[in-house]
């Protein structure tokens, strides 16, 4: 509480670094609408994935969402920044490939579909024709955290936003966590208000919808993070939390808190070590880690940690096979049983699309 309560005190005093940070964005912003900066189209159907924040918003569960369902009748590839790997330029992912090489999200994506083609690169008007080069069968690509790069011009983006973080209570960095202007939701084509309560009604729907405002063309959407069942690291067997079990949970994401909210209505207790986002774990962490989890006293434990943050643990591989080190996986659930409408909606821009070129 009291941590809570300095932090925001803190980025209030930070308030002149964000009115600079936020003209910068909106000059930027203006170069772009007015053809001074350009931004460039291709030749085939660019889905982009994106957010106006900083911090967890689901865009990773948001392009799984899309690959798995566009996957059967597409040649789908994605494209990603690579945040915080350690190398640079484009790259595609292979056999070989590894979390430092690529980044912990697009490993995350290989993993899950070692069937379609996970590209990374920080110019993506470069990453682009190479990807096709490598992969010239491919008929859509999806753009992970796209929005605020504008040298690429996707022909449909899809914008999400914290239900409990929306942007538009929100505000420039680094007193808010708005990394772009909140009129910038204009370009989206569809909005999806992510990590909603389960319960959230049709009235709290309308109210969250007209605080939006969207524009006649946008269509608004609603999700809630859907945990599945645990599975081990690195055999993938399954594991069911119950009150029994003691969990030491490990994390390095934006966002841990539904996550614990989750862990809290299903377990008794847990101990949590939480790293920065997009942390890359040391060995003196991986020490610390165990260490911690051998001072539990408890017959049933186990380590949790999200698929992410299973990425850049990977590579102690030949330690984690002897422990139960346990992968919890999420997935946007659409609620209002709108799935349909929008999976409809996205085929109706890839087909479309197809039909104008």
């Amino acid at each position: 509480m009291f941590s809570n309560w300095f932090l925001k005190s803190f980025r209030i005093l930070l308030l002149p670094f964000a009115f600079l940070y936020g003209g910068i964005v909106i000059f930027r912003n203006w170069l772009y609408k007015k053809n001074v900066l350009k931004s460039t189209s291709f030749g085939l159907p660019l889905i982009g994935v994106g957010n106006l924040s900083v911090g967890g918003t689901g865009k990773s569960p948001m392009v799984e969402y899309l690959v798995a369902h566009l996957k059967q009748k597409y040649k789908v590839a994605t494209l990603s920044r690579g945040y915080k790997r350690k190398t640079k330029g484009y790259a595609l992912a292979n056999e070989r490939t590894t979390a430092l090489e690529i980044g912990d999200e697009p490993m995350q994506f290989h993993r899950k579909f070692p069937d379609i083609p996970v590209a990374v690169g920080e110019e993506r008007i470069v990453a682009i024709p190479q990807l096709l080069h490598d992969r010239p069968e491919t008929d859509i690509v999806i753009l992970d955290d796209v929005f605020q790069h504008r040298a690429i011009k996707p022909g449909f983006n899809i914008l999400l936003t914290d239900c409990n973080n929306l942007f538009t209570r929100d505000f420039f960095l680094p007193t808010g966590d708005l990394r772009d202007q909140r009129s910038s939701y204009k370009r989206a084509d569809v909005i999806i208000v992510t990590k909603c309560r389960t319960d959230l009604s049709i009235t709290e729907r309308d109210k969250l919808i007209k605080e939006i405002n969207p524009l006649s063309n946008q269509q608004v959407f609603f999700t809630t993070i859907s945990y599945g069942t645990p599975y081990h690291i690195t055999n993938y067997t399954s594991f069911d939390l119950n009150q029994q079990t003691e969990v030491l949970l490990v994390t390095g994401i934006a966002n841990p808190r539904p996550l614990k909210e989750y862990l809290e209505s299903l377990i008794h207790t847990y101990t949590m070590m939480n790293y920065g986002d997009h942390h890359i774990f040391s060995i003196d962490d991986w020490r610390d880690i165990k260490k911690r989890f051998e001072g539990i006293d408890a017959e049933h434990k186990v380590i949790l940690t999200t698929e992410k943050d299973a990425m850049r643990l990977m590579k102690f591989d030949s330690e984690l096979q002897s422990l139960p080190f346990y992968v919890i996986p999420i997935e946007h659930k659409f609620l209002f049983e709108q799935g349909t409408m929008f999976d409809d909606i996205v085929i109706k821009f890839i087909e479309n699309f197809k039909q104008s070129v």
